[in-house]
């Protein structure tokens, strides 16, 4: 499809309802959004599963509105070139607020208190105070929060809960410098996660769910707990072995659970609270989430420049007007920048500026050239068995 410009225009499907103000985002003279374009070069997706999904030579780039990506193969997509995106921090605001709402849940029985009163139909009010004592619970001002991931959410969890009188126990062993200057000056560092679990009356859970991340409390790690402790998983099921939670909510080693990805070992249980999915289910999260990965899409479409992509390198070159760019995504391994800038420079073409990255297993560089680069020297690195997939913008 060729638009008003005489460019041919770039298709970007869209896998679930995306705000329309992030959709807005794409110049509608350049892109052609919708759910049913065909040959995309870019996707946006919430929570459609992709495992299933063959995607097509085109397609370029993945945007999750939200910031886990397991609904998305991020191993096969590095491996045919396309870049992965989340909204890291978009949500945030929208989860904090939830976890508050699930320390108060966990601490008092509401939800058995509100299904109770439901049932009461005759001399109500005399009732509810005869009866409301079987729902009562513990304040949380003075308590011991330990929160496990201090990122986006982790950070505005710790410093909300200090401002409502929690003590605050916080550990990430991977923190950045500007999530660390963001917490509070009260919010005490935790070397370890059982330096934790020994000392917190609740825990919250703001980790990704990862092969290292799995089952991360379990049997032993409960174990190091304090009897009768609240965890709040608001970050993945996978988090938790629930089988051994149920077991230590049983003996009241642990008192309440409360999470936000409900599954079939965790539903019907005592002393889970089981909330289904709403971290970031407000409008103003899905509009942050969306307007945040529509132009990621977009600058990496227009400018090759990659920002938070999980499974490629974060690199960006700041766009100097008149010049092209050769983008190309390679296996990380020795050699291969010198024989980019080699065929680049034996086409005769001289290099201005360049930026490389690497991420495990992959690399990404962004070459910058007055001319562009001939087609000839893009067969040249495509044939390169090292080289993955290269763009001539």
């Amino acid at each position: 499809m060729i638009g008003k410009r005489g460019k041919k225009m770039k298709n970007i499907l869209l896998m679930n309802k995306i705000a329309k103000v992030g959709t807005d985002v794409f110049d509608r003279n350049e892109y052609a959004v919708g759910d049913a374009v065909e040959n995309p070069v870019a996707m946006m997706v919430r929570s459609a599963a992709l495992h299933e999904v063959e995607f097509g030579r085109d397609l370029l780039a993945i945007a999750r509105c939200g910031a886990g990506v397991n609904n998305i193969p991020v191993d096969r997509c590095a491996e045919q070139g396309i870049v992965v995106f989340n909204t890291p921090g978009a949500n945030a605001n929208g989860v904090k607020e939830l976890a508050i709402c699930a320390l108060m849940l966990a601490s008092r029985d509401i939800v058995g208190g509100v299904e109770w009163a439901k049932t009461l139909s005759t001399d109500v009010a005399k009732s509810v105070e005869k009866g409301k004592s079987a729902y009562g619970g513990c304040e949380i001002a003075g308590k011991t929060l330990g929160v496990i991931g201090l990122g986006a959410i982790g950070g505005l969890v710790a410093n909300a809960a200090h401002h409502l009188g929690m003590e605050v126990l916080g550990c990430d062993p991977y923190i950045t410098v500007n999530a660390a200057w963001s917490l509070s000056r009260s919010i005490e560092k935790a070397a370890t996660y059982d330096e934790i679990y020994e000392k917190a009356d609740y825990i919250t859970l703001h980790v990704p769910a990862t092969p290292t991340t799995k089952n991360m409390i379990n049997r032993d790690t409960i174990a190091k707990m304090r009897d009768g402790v609240r965890i709040i998983n608001l970050a993945r099921a996978d988090l938790v072995d629930a089988e051994a939670l149920k077991e230590a909510l049983a003996s009241g080693k642990v008192a309440a659970y409360v999470t936000d990805f409900p599954t079939e070992a965790t539903q019907g249980v005592k002393g889970i609270v089981s909330i289904p999915h709403l971290g970031a289910c407000t409008e103003e999260s899905e509009d942050n989430c969306a307007v945040m990965a529509a132009h990621e899409l977009d600058e990496f479409l227009t400018t090759g420049n990659v920002k938070n992509s999980v499974n490629y390198p974060n690199v960006q070159l700041p766009v100097t007007p008149g010049t092209h760019r050769l983008c190309v995504m390679h296996k990380n391994i020795p050699n291969t920048l010198s024989y980019i800038t080699s065929q680049v420079s034996a086409s005769g073409i001289n290099i201005e500026n360049m930026a490389n990255g690497s991420k495990g297993d992959y690399a990404y560089t962004i070459v910058e050239t007055k001319e562009k680069v001939k087609d000839e020297t893009v067969a040249l690195i495509e044939k390169n068995e090292n080289f993955i997939r290269v763009r001539n913008i």
